[in-house]
């Protein structure tokens, strides 16, 4: 029989355990069928009912969020770490590099040489250390246009992987297009009296055990399974690699050209690119999407407040929380423009105090000195020439995929990883060719 005053009481005494917390040595229940059974086999008073009811459902509440921590460590250590048959594949192809001829041939061929600074061409320029991503990058552009034999690559890899990146173009031309590979070692101006913040970097205790050390400090058990997700990718070791900061690099690296378009290495290209050189970026040097307006709001709702540490005096000064973020990732830039301004010295000192203030202006990658560097040089383009977001959202719409001009994995789950999306997948392994010799003898195989 419903009795309106026990019903009372109950809620009264559970609003008050509320506020209380769990007495220290108490033994935690599993289940709520465990609970159950302790009830039947104990005579407790309504406060003691109380406590140990809190006491089993924060304890059940506690262990999903407990799997999806150590889900979301177990991503990150995959996402950091290179596949076998990547790794592979790089072993093979820089082993085929110091055999064989062919692989060490010229590339682009002498009679190409000018048109690497050809303004009437269409100059892509790729920085990365993963040939699969690479091929993908180019392959999917060439496909792409609609006039291929207009198209430039000018591809950058670090040393080691220089041997492998050649190789692989020079067995596997993407004719009509004409592609460049480079090593950073190859460019004269990339040295440390220019690039001084390189130095800093590589040589500074905070940066090299934040990004070197135990993953796992500086995170905690107490944030939500996304913030401890955002948390683990900033300790990602890329974000202190020279090729991560190339991109500001650009007017000095390519002197004779005018304009370029700049992608990372885990985008695919869908649609034509041509019209990109035809925006009118009036007078601006970065041609971007910006990332504070759309309907996924998780991917599209970024403003300098998602990046920069607000506590922080230097940023609280100088910075507007809620200025519009922009995407690395597809930028066509001006480097005629570029080359009129002061953006590399504002991004070095940036970088520069970032580590004076021991990382504590902002953890996660290049993009927040570049957001800086480029306040007031931005020309936002239209958000259907780059879609974002395929590495981390995995609810992206499918519609929206097929139409974009350029989609990015950006995220932890890139299409070339166990834990890529299945479903988004598709949209880059159909510019892998899984029967090459290198790729299949390296096991590489069509997730499909």
């Amino acid at each position: 029989m419903h009795n309106p005053k026990i019903v009372k009481d109950l809620y009264k005494i559970l609003d008050q355990v509320n506020s209380e917390e769990i007495p220290a040595g108490l033994r935690l229940l599993e289940s709520f069928s465990e609970f159950l059974s302790d009830m039947k086999n104990s005579v407790y008073d309504e406060k003691t009912f109380a406590v140990r009811l809190k006491a089993t459902m924060e304890n059940m509440d506690r262990e999903p969020k407990r799997s999806r921590l150590v889900e979301q460590l177990h991503k990150h250590y995959a996402a950091t770490s290179v596949p076998k048959g990547i790794h592979c594949l790089s072993l093979r192809l820089t082993d085929e590099y110091s055999s064989n001829a062919q692989a060490q041939k010229q590339l682009p061929p002498p009679e190409s040489l000018p048109l690497l600074s050809d303004n009437s061409y269409h100059h892509f320029v790729l920085a990365t250390d993963n040939i699969l991503a690479a091929s993908v990058v180019v392959t999917s552009v060439v496909r792409s246009s609609l006039n291929p034999d207009r198209v430039v690559f000018h591809v950058i890899t670090d040393k080691k992987t220089y041997p492998g990146m050649h190789s692989w173009f020079a067995l596997n031309p993407i004719s009509p297009a004409i592609v460049e590979v480079k090593s950073v070692h190859q460019f004269d101006w990339l040295t440390r009296e220019n690039v001084p913040v390189l130095e800093a970097i590589e040589n500074h205790l905070g940066v090299r055990s934040h990004y070197h050390g135990d993953h796992v400090m500086g995170t905690s058990s107490k944030d939500n399974p996304r913030v401890f997700a955002s948390r683990l990718q900033a300790r990602n070791p890329k974000y202190i690699s020279l090729l991560n900061h190339l991109c500001i690099y650009l007017p000095e690296l390519f002197p004779n050209l005018n304009k370029v378009v700049f992608f990372d290495d885990d985008v695919v290209v869908q649609h034509d690119l041509s019209p990109l050189w035809k925006i009118d970026l009036a007078g601006k040097v970065n041609g971007a999407v910006e990332t504070c307006k759309g309907e996924d709001t998780w991917v599209m709702g970024k403003r300098f407040k998602t990046y920069f540490n607000f506590s922080h005096p230097l940023i609280a000064n100088k910075l507007d929380p809620d200025e519009c973020a922009w995407a690395y990732g597809m930028n066509i830039f001006d480097l005629i423009a570029w080359r009129k301004t002061n953006i590399r010295e504002t991004y070095h000192y940036w970088v520069k105090e970032n580590l004076k203030s021991n990382l504590t202006l902002w953890k996660l990658g290049t993009l927040p000195p570049a957001l800086i560097a480029f306040r007031g040089y931005v020309h936002p383009i239209d958000p259907s020439w780059h879609l974002l977001g395929l590495g981390y959202q995995e609810k992206t719409d499918l519609n929206a995929v097929r139409k974009a001009a350029v989609i990015h994995y950006n995220g932890q789950c890139k299409p070339w990883l166990e834990i890529g999306y299945k479903h988004l997948q598709p949209f880059w392994t159909k510019h892998v060719n899984y029967s090459n010799d290198f790729i299949r003898n390296c096991h590489i195989l069509d997730p499909q």
